[in-house]
């Protein structure tokens, strides 16, 4: 059996219950225990172990048990010849634990006189400018500060930093595959690659690896939201190799992740995802645990941040990325009257959606209150289609109520939402008409015509994306006023919100025929401009000013 240690200290400090290890760690001990450290053809390089620990400590921060641990790894090289035994290092670990900092202390060591590597170009990839050039930029930082000392072993600028004595360079690309070819890395960093869709950028910029010693990739990220892409059939092939017996014997895989989505109400087992929080804990280590439990506490007015929370600071992913706008509870409290005297000569916001003329049309006004936010609103639709679509809801009894009007028509007629418009008009004070353009422009003239102003929403999915998180805390927060509309409450119950691959959410309907949803996308849209367009109204006072 080897030693090092970093790697036994840290070890030691689970088995003696000093730290908590999610299954995955404890997978991984298992398997370096019974697969890697029990080798007598490898070692540990405790000299570029102890230089590299020495330059990251020295330059940018102190190192946590864990890091150390990882960076002994890293050095982990065949004794016969001069080659590192993992090829790739694997981290998947909760936002906040110093990822970046460590692949910023590393790429500068890989670079400098100490590690002694000519041409070890290090390249950090990420899906964006602002995300690969971090790290880059906080290395440049580290140079301008130290200039006098550090101008006679490196050279810098804000995109490239080189280490004279080896001419290594260290450089930031961003993830566009198809006008990257694999150039002369020595060291590959792919970081937050869950949102890859498939292998193409890791593939065509590890092409050009191999061409100088010590060949590595560095994976390192947090959970996605995407699920049964790349990152979930990467992260199975690091599942099988913890497990045991695989034969990807190069590839070093340290997953830090919650075990069960009931481990997170308990802030004790934080540590499972969160590293840094194995006590005792650094200055920064407590810090980021108070902004995780005020993160942790606001999810109770705010549960629309779960789904990221779980991703990112839990590493826990929900399986299912799709879910409800609002739990029926917060939309039966939509249902309060609609005080139509009071809101009589008020500012309104009008907006419409309509996917076909031949099926459904809702029109509406939106008016702000206080806190809250009334939505006033009509629907159409063609009495043809709701037979035709065998609906299930009371279509019939809804109509009767005053909620739609039924037509007989072959499509639905733009006098009909000009009228509805005019009619508003004449009750508030309206002006502004928002709808999208996939359909507007249908009745965009026609409304015009009418004296009113016509907005265009020219990319619905991002208005979605911008609004998702308000509009989910304003049902938790029960500041929305629908009126006692069951229609509206329909519309609303068919929309569920997708968390996409880059975290932003989107509307999207439960069933594309059935489950009509356009009375609330009207809302959205509405919404979309009410900070612009609505203003908190005060009564003026005469005697209030001093004459």
């Amino acid at each position: 059996m080897i030693h090092q240690k970093y790697v036994d200290d840290y070890i030691g400090a689970w088995k003696s219950g000093r730290v908590i290890f999610n299954q995955e760690r404890i997978d991984l001990v298992k398997q370096l225990e019974t697969e890697v450290l029990i080798r007598d053809d490898i070692y540990f390089d405790e000299e570029q172990i102890e230089q590299c620990i020495n330059f990251i400590e020295k330059w940018y921060f102190p190192l946590e048990p864990f890091q150390k641990f990882i960076i002994a790894f890293i050095f982990l090289k065949f004794k016969s010849r001069d080659k590192l035994f993992y090829k790739d290092i694997v981290i998947v670990i909760a936002r906040g634990n110093g990822k970046n900092g460590l692949i910023s202390g590393l790429s500068d060591y890989f670079i400098s006189p100490g590690h002694g590597i000519e041409g070890y170009n290090v390249d950090v990839v990420a899906n964006s400018e602002d995300q690969a050039e971090t790290s880059v930029k906080e290395v440049y930082n580290v140079k301008e500060k130290n200039k006098s000392l550090m101008k006679r072993f490196f050279s810098w600028t804000k995109t490239k930093i080189v280490g004279k004595s080896t001419l290594s360079e260290f450089k930031f690309r961003t993830s566009n595959a198809d006008t990257k070819d694999g150039g002369r890395p020595g060291c590959l960093i792919f970081d937050e690659w869950h949102i890859y869709e498939d292998t193409k950028l890791i593939n065509t910029l590890s092409s050009g690896l191999g061409k100088v010693k010590h060949r590595r990739r560095i994976y390192i990220s947090t959970n996605g939201h995407v699920r049964g892409g790349f990152f979930d059939k990467f992260i199975e092939q690091c599942l099988e190799i913890l497990r045991g017996g695989s034969k990807r014997k190069n590839r070093f895989v340290f997953i830090c992740k919650m075990d069960s989505k009931e481990e997170v109400d308990n802030p004790e087992m934080w540590e499972k995802a969160n590293p840094m929080f194995s006590k005792p804990r650094s200055p920064y280590a407590e810090e980021l645990f108070d902004t995780i439990m005020d993160e942790y506490l606001d999810l109770e007015d705010d549960p629309s941040g779960r789904p990221e929370f779980m991703a990112k600071r839990m590493n826990l992913p929900q399986e299912d990325n799709t879910v409800k706008v609002a739990s029926w509870e917060d939309i039966l409290a939509t249902n309060r009257p609609i005080p139509h005297e009071d809101l009589k000569g008020k500012t309104c916001i009008g907006a419409i959606d309509f996917s076909f003329i031949k099926d459904f049309t809702a029109c509406g006004v939106l008016f702000k209150q206080g806190d809250n936010y009334i939505w006033d609103s009509h629907q159409f639709a063609r009495r043809d289609f709701v037979k035709e679509a065998n609906l299930k809801p009371p279509i019939e009894e809804w109509a009767n109520d005053g909620l739609l009007t039924l037509l007989d028509g072959p499509v639905i007629d733009i006098k009909y939402m000009v009228d509805y418009f005019c009619d508003m008009r004449e009750k508030y004070g309206l002006n502004t008409i928002i709808g999208d353009t996939f359909r507007l422009d249908i009745v965009k003239q026609a409304l015009e015509e009418a004296g009113f102003h016509v907005l265009y929403i020219r990319n619905p999915h991002a208005v979605y994306a911008k609004l998702a998180p308000r509009i989910e805390t304003l049902f938790a927060q029960k500041r929305i006023i629908f009126g006692d509309n069951p229609l509206m409450r329909w519309n609303t119950n068919n929309i569920v919100v997708k968390v996409k691959n880059d975290g932003n959410k989107d509307f999207l309907k439960k069933d594309e025929v059935r489950r009509k949803t356009d009375g609330f996308i009207a809302f959205v849209y509405a919404l979309w401009q009410a900070d612009n367009l609505l203003k908190d109204e005060v009564e003026f006072f005469l005697d209030a000013i001093d004459f």
